[in-house]
């Protein structure tokens, strides 16, 4: 029994000689470890209500567009980009206010909110707000800025798209063999088969002739 008690008493000492060594540092990497758990427990209940209350000032822009009330639009618009820009209902909700004010006539809103979009969304988002930008600019005539929005990276999806509207702007332009080339790249990326987005394009092509 005493040499039981000596056995233990041997590893109490060793024990204390350890933590006096590393005691200061386990207990700093175990607060570390408890405060980061918080903090991302806080984190995600907040970006859970941020999420939530985004949803809802959305629901009244939809029911606002649903009606026509472009001033209501905008409002909400205005507050889903000012109070939950990192939420995809703002990017959602500068598509659609664009969409309303680009039905009223008012282009220069319309450009504000898709460009808020294409600097703030992501992904897809991004990539739909660019192009419908770039199709306004070419409306506008604004040429450069239209090719400034498709020269951009995006997602393979949208590699027709963003290359038929190049070429449209560049056939605007009266550059004929650059849009040309835009038009052969973008039915290189559709589908082989017959349908209506393809055959407008080839009638696209087909109007700018044969290249000299």
């Amino acid at each position: 029994m005493a040499h039981y008690d000596l056995e233990e008493q041997e590893q109490i000492e060793t024990l204390k000689t350890w933590w006096n060594m590393y005691g200061n540092l386990v207990t700093a990497v175990v607060a570390s470890i408890a405060i980061a758990a918080v903090g991302w427990r806080g984190w995600s209940w907040y970006q859970g209500k941020q999420t939530a209350e985004a949803s809802a000032v959305y629901a009244v822009l939809e029911q606002a567009a649903a009606v026509r009330d472009t001033a209501k639009v905008k409002a909400a618009a205005g507050e889903l980009a000012e109070k939950f820009g990192r939420t995809s209902y703002a990017a959602l909700g500068a598509l659609q206010a664009a969409r309303q004010s680009f039905d009223a006539g008012d282009n220069k809103t319309a450009i504000a909110q898709l460009s808020w979009a294409a600097d703030n969304a992501k992904d897809e988002l991004k990539d739909m707000a660019r192009l419908r930008l770039a199709a306004i600019q070419l409306d506008e005539k604004a040429y450069d800025d239209a090719l400034k929005n498709l020269d951009v990276a995006h997602a393979p999806a949208f590699d027709a798209r963003f290359q038929e509207l190049k070429g449209d702007v560049l056939a605007a332009q009266g550059k004929k063999s650059d849009a040309r080339t835009a038009y052969k790249a973008a039915l290189g990326k559709t589908e082989e088969k017959p349908g209506p987005a393809r055959e407008l394009l080839q009638q696209k092509l087909d109007s700018l002739g044969e290249a000299a």
